[in-house]
Formats: structure tokens, C-alpha cells, sequence
């Protein structure tokens, strides 16, 4: 067994279950947008903070643990939608992840049709209002990235919306 392995073994700390605690239905749905389907949300999700937990003894000193899970998940998301390639509309009996306004049916089609990076930059500043430079850093890319990721994602919805983009 590795070394965090064993310690993840004998079991988590206060810190770590109170964050678990804290984010772990926040990265859920923010996953569950991003790959449109609950299951693998839930999945790619506990993995993200079975690898919190696996390297603990170190992310526990950063200074954002949460911020380090977040960009886990998010890139494990970005993962499994490119190698199962899935872009499926989320069913129309399916209900919006809790504590997100309902999301038009043509609107969330339309951003199923984004590619993952643009849809997780897309999907962090709108639904989430997180400024630019912590998505940035939650997605590993520069500032300047992460605002061309946003701009090709409105300018493809307003394409498959029939709506003009404003400069």
C-alpha cells in the first residue's frame, strides 16, 4: 500500500470530513452540469475526494483544499466525457440539480453541444458566479484562457440559439 493509502485507511481527519461535508453536493451538481448525467456525477465526484483523501497529508496545507477537490472533479468531468464521448441532452423528465434556476430545455441542449472545456468555463461563471481567475486556476489555465474558453462558448450558443453576440 502507498503511504496515503494507509492513512486513508485508518480513516479521516476532522478537517477532511468537515470539508467533505461542506462542498461534496456543490462539486456534485457543478459535475452533474458539466457531464449532464447524475450517476456519473456521482461517481466521478466520490473519486475526486477519494483523491482528496489519498493525498490529505499535503492538500490539507494548501490554502484552498476545496478549490484543489473542485479541479479534480472537473477534470476527471473533462475526462469522461471525452473518452466516453457523451454529449447527450439531459432528459426532459429529468429535474435541474437542487439549488440551480430551471434551465431552459433549448439552452441546456444547446450547451450539451459545447466542447467540455468551454461548457466547464461556461458552466463556473454563470451557474456557479465565480470570477474568472479562480476558474482559471480551478480549470488550470491562464485568465486570459479562460475568458477565449467563455467567449467561443457564448459565441457558439448565440450560433445555435439564432441569437447575435454582443462585443
Amino acid at each position: 500500500m502507498l503511504t496515503g493509502e494507509v492513512a486513508a485507511v485508518r480513516g479521516p481527519d476532522e478537517a477532511y470530513t468537515r470539508l467533505f461535508g461542506a462542498e461534496f453536493a456543490y462539486v456534485r451538481r457543478t459535475i452533474h452540469v458539466i457531464v449532464g448525467d447524475a450517476a456519473a456525477a456521482e461517481d466521478i465526484t466520490q473519486d475526486a475526494f477519494v483523491q482528496l483523501l489519498l493525498h490529505w497529508r499535503k492538500v490539507s496545507h494548501y490554502e484552498r483544499p476545496d478549490a484543489w477537490v473542485r479541479r479534480v472533479a472537473i477534470r476527471m468531468a473533462v475526462r469522461h466525457l471525452k473518452r466516453e464521448g457523451r454529449r447527450q441532452l439531459v432528459e426532459a423528465s429529468a429535474d435541474p440539480p437542487a439549488g440551480f434556476p430551471h434551465v431552459d430545455p433549448d439552452l441546456d441542449a444547446a450547451i450539451r453541444e459545447l466542447p467540455p472545456k468551454q461548457r466547464a468555463v461556461l458552466v463556473l461563471f454563470y451557474f456557479e458566479d465565480r470570477p474568472m481567475k479562480e476558474i482559471a486556476q480551478l480549470m488550470g489555465m491562464s485568465e486570459s484562457t479562460g475568458f477565449v474558453h467563455l467567449h467561443r462558448a457564448r459565441a457558439k450558443l448565440a450560433s445555435l440559439l439564432g441569437e447575435e453576440v454582443e462585443a
